[in-house]
């Protein structure tokens, strides 16, 4: 794989679209793809859940022809690891590539995407019962530290916060550290990475008008039939913004203003983290070349890609 920051002097094999929600990336990877024959590979830890499709912003009456992947793949309360992700990617990345196509990896999970630009290695690592109960007997704090421990760059944060995900991830550092596990291999990469650049103000305004429609267009309605069909309020927290505070408000908690006011608040600063985030990826050596949002993205890109003879 091409190392971070190095130069390419053949043409890219994978196009990536970055972005922070609602900033437009879904509709310009169509327009790209269509134009490049291309098939999109989402990187949204979100839209591999069947009927979560609201919330989760798929859109998928927008991709017309364009064959996507990685999208309605599970169902909803399963698990889905970086280590299934990188996995999936790599199945679908090389199916594309050997029917001659160009894939187009699209999304705003960064964790996803610089597990792909970078390179990590992960490990499948089975679960281990004689840990499992020595892990019992420690408290949350204990077993944080114990993580910390063995990875003190954990990249996802939100394994810390609950004692399941924890002790999972404990598993994992442990089989990691010592070398075993099988790994994901993924394919030789020549990514050309493009992030989706618009005024904050823009920003927020696009946010608050989606959440509006979306709430219009039945996102309470999808959210009531997962808890109808089993999906516990507990295990919808973990499934984004949208479902933790809708199921909030089903449950009695919030009324319907405070429900609309808390999560547009919430998307707005999770919009936020997402950029921090693509910034840490461009000082690790992520080359990202930013389209004006507000000006004529698509001719931005083909030009780019033009100059790489794709």
């Amino acid at each position: 794989m091409t190392g971070p920051g190095s130069s390419c002097t053949a043409a890219p094999n994978l196009i990536v679209i970055l972005g922070p929600t609602a900033s437009g990336k879904t509709r310009l990877a169509v327009a790209a793809a269509r134009r490049l024959g291309g098939e999109i590979i989402s990187a949204d830890s979100r839209q591999v859940f069947r009927r979560m499709d609201i919330g989760t912003g798929k859109d998928l009456e927008e991709y017309g022809a364009v064959p996507y992947h990685l999208i309605d793949i599970l169902e909803p309360g399963e698990e889905f690891s970086v280590f299934a992700f990188l996995g999936q990617f790599s199945a679908a990345f090389n199916d594309i590539t050997s029917r001659g196509r160009l894939p187009f990896l699209v999304g705003g999970t960064g964790l996803y995407l610089d597990a792909v630009l970078r390179g990590y290695r992960m490990v499948h690592a089975p679960e281990n019962p004689e840990l499992r109960r020595e892990l019992e007997t420690l408290s949350l704090e204990s077993l944080q530290e114990r993580l910390f421990g063995l990875n003190p760059l954990l990249h996802n944060t939100t394994d810390l916060l609950d004692r399941e995900r924890l002790v999972r991830a404990i598993e994992i550092a442990i089989l990691e550290a010592g070398g075993g596990g099988e790994a994901v291999v993924l394919p030789e990469l020549r990514p050309l990475v493009f992030g989706m650049k618009l005024e904050r103000d823009l920003l927020r305004r696009r946010i608050t008008e989606r959440l509006k429609a979306r709430l219009q267009g039945g996102m309470i309605d999808e959210v009531r039939h997962l808890l109808e069909i089993g999906v516990t309020p507990e295990r919808l927290d973990y499934y984004g913004l949208e479902y933790r505070y809708i199921s909030r408000y089903l449950g009695g908690a919030l009324n319907r203003n405070d429900m609309f006011q808390k999560l547009n608040a919430a998307i707005h600063d999770f919009a936020k983290k997402q950029e921090n985030w693509f910034r840490r990826m461009e000082k690790h050596g992520v080359k990202i070349i930013w389209l004006d949002v507000a000006g004529d993205p698509l001719t931005q890109l083909m030009e780019e890609a033009a100059r790489r003879v794709i």
